[in-house]
């Protein structure tokens, strides 16, 4: 039972929402489940496809991070626009704040900034306008959100063949992939040795997903995890001139090439059905003919009694 409402902040980051209706629907569900919710995000201030100027969005992620009555910072979607932000924001100010930061995608870049700045972790999970907001929300990934929030373990299984076997712990680390490779060489990238480094895209030929892995395995990147998991790489278009080069010729090449295992089948990614990460919690991650087990611990949860 919930003893006193969860406090929730909705700021727009990035883009806009495409649909301000969604917006109404997450609010009427959240308060429906309890939540107080704070929603920062006007539409009728939307400049181009962000969610507000530079300097509105930055005073959307000010105004969450002060309000007492706040828990959790929800970024309400993806798009483009963090990058824009990351010298302005303040990250010893929300690692101070104890709030956690939730959201996926663009929403990458805030969790790798608040890592390399603080050591603070955040969650990559659902956002406001596409998952609690949507006309049908996907009940397993609210759920898992929840069930996750709650600690203070959480565990993710995927029943997947092809998989080396491994039994290894790490630090649980990633998110979109063209943010991390965008973030590389700044001080917003963290480093992180002996991890379980996570990735995931949307509408990224296999070329430019091999490309962009093998960007971080020159960089130095992945030779310090212990393995690589590939979580959902959808809406993508093979050509005649791909002539066989298709995820799996890509997969192939990169279990061939990289310095460490290479799993897939993680249900993360910008599809409705998806598991919440904490963005730097321990796992302990076994994997054998029939699928893999990830269990996460160590990571800030939200207890009610």
């Amino acid at each position: 039972m919930i003893s006193s409402p969860i406090g929730i902040a909705i700021v727009a980051p990035s883009g806009c929402a495409p649909d301000p209706c969604a917006v109404e629907r997450a609010v009427a569900r959240l308060e429906g489940q309890g939540c107080l919710v704070r929603n920062h995000y006007d539409h009728s201030c939307i400049h181009q496809r962000f969610g507000g100027s530079d300097a509105a969005r930055l005073a959307q992620l000010d105004a969450a991070i002060s309000d007492p009555d706040v828990q959790l910072i929800v970024a309400l979607r993806g798009g483009y626009g963090i990058t824009r932000l990351l010298p302005q924001i303040d990250f010893e100010a929300i690692a101070a704040s104890g709030k956690m930061l939730v959201g996926f995608s663009d929403v990458t870049a805030l969790h790798m900034g608040l890592m390399a700045k603080t050591g603070a972790l955040s969650y990559a999970g659902p956002m406001i306008a596409g998952d609690f907001g949507a006309l049908e929300p996907d009940a397993f990934t609210l759920d898992d959100f929840w069930h996750c929030l709650a600690g203070p373990r959480h565990e993710i299984m995927a029943t997947v063949s092809g998989n080396p076997p491994v039994d290894l712990n790490g630090t649980v680390w990633g998110g979109n992939l063209a943010m991390l490779v965008s973030l590389l060489g700044t001080p917003y990238f963290p480093r992180i040795d002996g991890g379980i480094l996570f990735v995931e895209d949307i509408a990224e030929h296999p070329f430019r997903v091999e490309r962009m892995l093998l960007q971080l395995h020159q960089a130095g990147v992945l030779e310090r995890q212990r393995a690589l998991v590939l979580g959902d790489f959808s809406n993508y278009r093979l050509g005649p001139q791909d002539n066989g080069y298709d995820f799996d010729a890509m997969l192939a090449y990169l279990r061939a090439t990289l310095p460490l295992p290479v799993l897939t089948g993680l249900a993360f990614g910008h599809g409705p059905r998806r598991v919440t990460i904490p963005f730097g919690a321990q796992g302990h991650l076994v994997s054998d003919d029939a699928g893999f087990s990830l269990i996460l611990s160590d990571y800030p949860t939200l207890r009610q009694g």
